[in-house]
Order: structure tokens, then C-alpha cells, then sequence
């Protein structure tokens, strides 16, 4: 056995010998470097022939560029945008040495010692644009000129590799100075301006030989990413991030010996002047091509993409609705006013937008009076509060928690709430005791007539008893932008930031049983070198059925009975909200059918829009509330886009009425009760500002916070088309309103 072993294992050694003489034979050290360099010669060969193969083209044609088309829905032009290029091409010697400095210092510290290739870059651009990870940077100011100046912004590995070749020899054939001055006046700036002249103009209004170094960093700034990094419309995370790419610009330049340390120290960042509209963007034109442009960089179709030209935009618009709501505009409100010699007329502001709640597709905006005289959308614009227009989302969160009163009755339309003006809150670490409007005390009152009559005191109560935090989480869920949004009692009085664009969406969410509408108005993006088709926004369930049909059963009584019956008619089923901010500020009408959600608002504006004021007075009316001019709008326009109407009803389930206890009796002063000659009437504004400060003397009604009346019938369609407005609900006659404004806020 030990000789059989030994032979065994002898064989078994020779076997194995045999084998890794096998595998060094193919991996010998000199086979593998001679595979190395027989592959980096081979590259290099491919290079070589790739060098001697691809020209220097001739420089793109100007004129060959073509305009993008915007279109509507069913395939008629909206606009074309001019592609002809905002550009004058300057001479280097015409911009400041310093100003030329700066794109050096941002773009590229090596352009004046390297040979006009980034060799790492670029592999890494390559390995992006394979992997399909678009497009990236890495690229010198040398190659930057190339792509623009002989190539195009397609990002393809031919392209990339055709952009190294020509940089090489565009480096060897022309000077640093040549390579310069191309870079700078083929570059897209934003804001249409191609080349560093029109830059200067647009940003600043001024020529390139006039720019200084701080203009002159922010313009090397922008090109990183000039719809993002445009101040105007720049969020504070881009203005951030711009201004921190001005500084690290400025700290490059001391670095490179090109500025004084104490000359960086001088410099403030340049604020650059509002952006001018380009022709034929006048009336309504330019908001939605503004609403569009917002949406394409979204979806990746960057202002250098679509610079380039070529691109056809199908907008979510129907041409139809959208005439239909400039129409209602002009009737119900600008054909009223006098903007030239009235001075609260010529401050007053109007925006709307209308969406299908099934699918979010915008169907028809309103930015303002005329694009080119008012550059702010007044559709999309969130620096006002949508005020009374939160309150159905005070029930909905309420609903949607299960929430009780203060005396432990389950929240519905049918329970009680005590309704006296000024009554401060009960169950809140924050004092809180707002006023009605017109200081009207209502005693108890069910939670659907507060509805009606946007009782502050009530959804005050109702707030803390859901708690503001739930309340907010809510209100983000069915699409309020979280802007100025804190979680304290006052903000169920709408004292947040939004848009018609955001409270559309929020709406039509209700309109949808509870599944998340998002506004949207692309439909479709299309180039002969590739289509976008944005994927619809998925709608979740972010409030349950019950919830949502609820609230829409308490706004068809705010349209039929309360504060909204100027938007009531015979000729559709409809529900909606009215709201107006403190001070009269801005008033909106919130609503919806079963097919058509839209937000109508006005907001008074001054200085520009830098400055917030009453639009008490507007078409010398009093007051301008959420019921008046705005309810009014919505009206005509559904009643224009619903083709005269509807017979679509809402389909509501589990409508929740809430626990109906035997009601105490009222506690109401004698002076706080109404006389019937002064019955109360339902209202959307409170009589001054809302405030967290608790009163030095406050009330204190035996009334509990909360009982519950009998049940409350269900509202229906209502039958009557001719039903007045109710006394002080703005209807847009003089003296309607007692007291006419003041601190106003509901």
C-alpha cells in the first residue's frame, strides 16, 4: 500500500505540473505585455486613422436652424418659437480682460496650457453616455466650442469622439484668444440669448464692453445651467447653488493672480435685471409657453436642447376651454375695469387654471392680462394665501383621522359647533381666537353651514380638535405646496402659499374620490432625433373615498346656500369654495363638476409685484371677495366649456354625517344674537387680521366647542338657475359690505 500511495501521488504531482505549465504557457508575463501594448498600438492606430479621417467641418449654418412649434391638443399651432439666434458676435478685445478671465476660471483653470481635450473627461462622458447616464461635464472650453460652434448637443459616442478629434486640431490650428472669443459668442446663456452681447442684454441691459467681473463671473456662472441658475425664476436651492459657483469663480481668478484678494473682497453678487418676454409672446401665449418650458426641464428637454431648434411641443391645452376663459375674464372682470384711471383697477390681478380631475391635463390657463405687459404668471405665481379655499381640507383631515370635538362627538356635516365670533380655541397650546366676518357671531351651527358661511371660529375649533400637524400632512397628501406653512391653529384660515395651478390640483383630487390629481400640460415632446412622451402622473390614494366624497358634499351646499351661489345654475351639479385672504389681498373661487376642475383667484399687486395690496375697491364694488368676480368667472367659463352644461352628477359614497347628540341650549349674549332683520348670512371674509395673540379679556361662553343638530339633509342639484347672491357675499355692488375693507381675512 505505501508503494501504490507513493506512485498515486506521484502522478497525481505530475498532473498538476503538467496543468500549470499549460496555463503559464497562455499568461506568460511577456505574452501579457506584449497583448498589452499590441492593444494600446491598436487603439492608438484607430485614434490615428479616426485623427486623419475626421475634417474640421464647415461652422453649423445659422440659418438652417429651425423654430419650435407649440401646439394645442388637437394639433393647431399655439406659437413658434424664432430660432434665428439672439445673438451679435463681439470681438475679444471688446470684453474686459477680467470679464474673459472669469469664463477661464469657471469653465477651464488649464486653457491656457492644455492641448484642448480633457482626455479623463471625456472617457467619462463617453462611459455616461453608454451606460445611459445622459449627459455630463468634464468638457474644456475648447471642446465646449467645438460641440457649439461645428457639432450639436446630441449626446452620442460619435458625436463625443468626433468632438476630441476636431478640438485637437481646432487647438493646433487656431489660438487661445480664437478658441475664446468662439466659446463665449456661440454659448447659450438662457433667457434666448446665445453669445455673451445678448447676454449682457438680457441680464443686465447693458453691452458686453460694459460688463464687470462680478457680471462677468455670474454669466460664466449661468452657462453651468442656465434655466436653473436664472435668478428670476431660480428656487432658493438654485440660487444657492449659483452663488456659490459666482464666489468659487471669483476665488479662481484670485488664485490664477488675475484679481486681488482684496479687490474679491469688494465684490456683491449682481443681481441681474427681470427678463424682457420675447415677441410673440403676447395675451395668453407666453404663460403657456412659460407653463411648458417649466415642464420640459422636468422631463430632461433643457433651454440648450430646446435652443438648438427643431422640436414640436403638444400641449394638454383644449383650445376651446382655453379661449372660453379668456373670454370669461374679459366679460366678468377686465370689461369692468379701469386701469388707467383707477388706481385700485390698475393694481388688480387675475389667475386661473382649469384641469380634467380624471387625468390632471391642463385644459385652459390664465396668467394675467397680457404676457408681455405682466411677466408673472398669475396661474402659477405661490407668493398669496389661498385663504377659506383650505377649509374643506380642515374636514377632509379631520375625516380622514377619525377626529373628535372637544366633547368626544366623531367630526361630520352634522356636528355642532359653537359659532361665536372671537371664541377662543379650546385644546390648544397656542391662543386663538379669530374674528368672523363682520364680526357675526352664528351661536351653534352645524359643520355643513359653517361650510356654507366659512364661519372662521368653527374650522379655528375644528383644527385644533384634528390637531394643525395632521391637518398639514393631510393638505401636503392632496397636493398644497409646503410653502409658509406652519402647524398652528391660523392656518386653518389658508394663511400658507399656493397657486391656482397647486389648488387645482388639490381640488381635483377631491373631484377624484380621494386619488392624487397632479397638473400637468405636456403632452408630448417630439425631434426627428428622438420623442419624449411624459409618463402620466400615477395617482394614489392619498385620502380615502368617504373623505373626499364628504367634502365635495359640503361644497355643493357652500354653491346651492352659502358663499359660492354666484357660480349656482340649473345647468350642471357643482361644488366649490370661496376664499379671501386678510386685508382683501386676494380673493378666490375654488370649484369643480364632475368634469372640470378650476381655480379662479385675483391678487392685488403693486410696484411690480413687489408689493401686496387690498383689492377693496376694485371696479368700485367694495369688496372684492372669492363670491364676487372670481365665482363669477368660474361660472360663465364652465358653463362656455360644459358646452351649456352637464347632467353628470357626483357619484358620493359613505358621505359622513357625523354623531347627532341632543343639542344643549345656546349661550349667545344678547348682543352677540342676530336680530331677524340682521339673520346672519354666509360670508368669506373675517372683519381684521387673524391672530395667535389671545384677547385680554376673552370671551367665555358656557356653549361647549361642540354639539351635533339634527341630521342635516344632503345636498342636490340645485334647481334654480336665478338665485340672488345673499346680502355681503360680494356680488360687485357698492355698499353691499358693511365697513368695505380693513383687515379682512377669512
Amino acid at each position: 500500500m505505501g508503494r501504490a500511495d507513493a506512485r498515486r501521488a506521484q502522478a497525481r504531482e505530475s498532473r498538476q505540473a503538467a496543468k500549470k505549465g499549460g496555463i503559464r504557457r497562455f499568461f506568460t508575463w511577456r505574452k501579457l505585455l506584449g497583448t498589452f501594448f499590441g492593444i494600446v498600438l491598436l487603439g492608438m492606430g484607430a485614434f490615428l486613422a479616426l485623427y486623419l479621417y475626421v475634417p474640421v467641418p464647415a461652422p453649423n449654418a445659422m440659418a438652417e436652424r429651425q423654430s419650435n412649434v407649440y401646439q394645442y391638443s388637437d394639433g393647431t399651432v399655439l406659437a413658434r418659437s424664432n430660432n434665428g439666434v439672439n445673438r451679435q458676435i463681439v470681438d475679444l478685445a471688446q470684453v474686459p480682460k477680467q470679464v474673459q478671465q472669469t469664463f477661464v476660471a469657471a469653465e477651464n483653470k488649464t486653457f491656457y496650457k492644455d492641448d484642448g481635450v480633457d482626455f479623463k473627461g471625456t472617457t467619462r462622458a463617453l462611459f455616461n453616455t453608454l451606460s445611459g447616464k445622459g449627459k455630463q461635464g468634464g468638457s474644456t472650453i475648447t471642446q465646449q466650442y467645438v460641440k457649439n460652434y461645428y457639432l450639436t448637443q446630441d449626446p452620442t459616442v460619435s458625436r463625443k469622439l468626433r468632438e476630441l478629434v476636431i478640438s485637437l486640431k481646432v487647438d493646433q490650428q487656431q489660438s487661445k484668444e480664437q478658441i475664446l472669443a468662439g466659446y463665449i459668442n456661440t454659448a447659450y446663456y438662457g433667457r434666448g440669448a446665445s453669445g455673451i452681447q445678448a447676454a449682457a442684454q438680457a441680464y443686465y441691459g447693458i453691452d458686453a464692453e460694459d460688463l464687470n467681473v462680478s457680471q462677468g463671473a455670474y454669466l460664466a456662472s449661468v452657462l453651468q445651467a442656465p434655466s436653473q441658475y436664472d435668478w428670476s425664476t431660480a428656487t432658493d436651492t438654485s440660487k444657492r447653488l449659483v452663488e456659490e459657483r459666482w464666489a468659487y469663480t471669483l476665488r479662481n481668478m484670485v488664485e490664477m493672480g488675475w484679481l486681488e484678494e482684496s479687490e474679491r473682497a469688494r465684490q456683491k453678487f449682481p443681481e441681474p435685471q427681470k427678463p424682457k418676454p420675447a415677441q410673440g409672446m403676447e395675451g395668453q401665449t407666453g404663460y403657456l409657453v412659460e407653463a411648458v418650458n417649466k415642464e420640459l426641464d422636468k422631463q430632461g428637454i433643457s433651454a440648450e436642447d430646446r435652443e438648438a431648434g427643431g422640436w414640436t411641443f403638444t400641449l394638454t391645452v383644449d383650445k376651446k376651454h382655453q379661449r372660453q376663459l379668456e373670454k370669461s375674464v374679459e366679460k366678468e372682470l377686465e370689461s369692468q375695469l379701469d386701469r388707467e384711471g383707477n388706481k385700485t383697477d390698475a393694481t388688480v390681478q387675475a389667475g386661473a387654471t382649469s384641469v380634467d380631475p380624471k387625468t390632471g391635463k391642463v385644459l385652459a390657463l390664465y396668467g394675467g392680462e397680457d404676457y408681455v405687459k405682466h411677466y408673472v404668471s398669475n396661474a402659477t405665481r405661490q407668493d398669496y394665501q389661498p385663504a377659506s379655499t383650505f377649509k374643506p381640507l380642515v374636514l377632509a383631515a379631520a375625516l380622514e383621522n377619525e377626529a373628535k370635538t372637544q366633547n368626544g362627538s366623531l367630526i361630520g356635516l352634522n356636528t355642532v359647533y359653537d359659532g361665536t365670533s372671537k371664541r377662543p380655541v379650546v385644546g390648544s397650546d397656542t391662543p386663538f381666537n379669530p374674528q368672523n366676518e363682520d364680526d357675526r357671531s352664528y351661536g351653534p351651527i352645524s359643520v355643513q353651514k359653517a361650510m356654507n358661511s366659512s364661519v372662521n371660529s368653527v374650522f379655528a375649533q375644528m383644527i385644533v380638535d384634528v390637531t394643525p400637524a395632521a391637518t398639514k400632512k393631510t393638505a401636503l397628501a392632496v397636493g398644497v405646496p409646503d410653502k409658509e406653512f406652519p402647524e398652528r391653529p391660523a392656518v386653518s384660515l389658508g394663511t400658507m402659499n399656493a397657486s391656482t395651478w397647486d389648488m387645482a390640483g388639490v381640488y381635483a383630487t377631491l373631484d377624484n374620490h380621494g386619488r392624487k390629481v397632479t397638473p400637468h400640460i405636456l403632452q408630448s415632446a417630439e425631434h426627428r432625433a428622438r420623442t419624449v412622451k411624459p409618463e402620466a402622473p400615477k395617482q394614489q390614494q392619498v385620502i380615502s373615498r368617504a373623505s373626499a366624497d364628504t367634502v365635495t358634499s359640503s361644497l355643493t351646499g357652500v354653491v346651492q346656500s352659502g358663499s359660492g351661489r354666484a357660480a349656482s345654475t340649473s345647468a350642471y351639479q357643482a361644488a366649490g369654495k370661496t376664499g379671501t385672504s386678510e386685508e382683501n389681498k386676494s380673493a378666490w373661487f375654488a370649484g369643480y363638476t364632475p368634469e372640470l376642475t378650476t381655480v379662479v383667484a385675483l391678487f392685488g399687486e403693486a410696484d411690480g409685484g413687489r408689493r401686496q395690496v387690498s383689492l377693496t375697491g376694485t371696479a368700485n364694488s367694495g369688496r372684492a371677495n372669492g363670491g364676487g368676480f372670481p365665482a363669477r368667472i368660474w361660472a360663465d367659463y364652465t358653463l362656455g366649456a360644459l358646452g351649456g352644461g352637464s347632467d353628470a352628477t357626483f357619484d358620493l359614497q359613505d358621505v359622513e354625517r357625523g354623531e347627532v347628540p341632543a343639542p344643549p341650549a345656546p349661550s349667545v349674549t344678547p348682543s352677540q344674537e342676530p336680530t331677524p332683520s340682521e339673520k346672519p348670512t354666509p360670508s368669506d371674509t373675517p372683519s381684521r387680521t387673524p391672530s395667535e395673540k389671545p384677547t385680554e379679556t376673552p370671551p367665555s361662553p358656557s356653549l361647549p366647542p361642540t354639539t351635533s343638530p339634527p341630521p342635516v339633509t344632503p345636498p342636490t342639484k340645485t334647481p334654480t338657475p336665478e338665485l340672488p347672491p345673499l346680502p355681503g357675499e360680494g356680488d360687485g355692488q357698492p355698499g353691499e359690505r358693511p365697513g368695505g375693507g380693513g383687515a379682512q381675512g377669512e
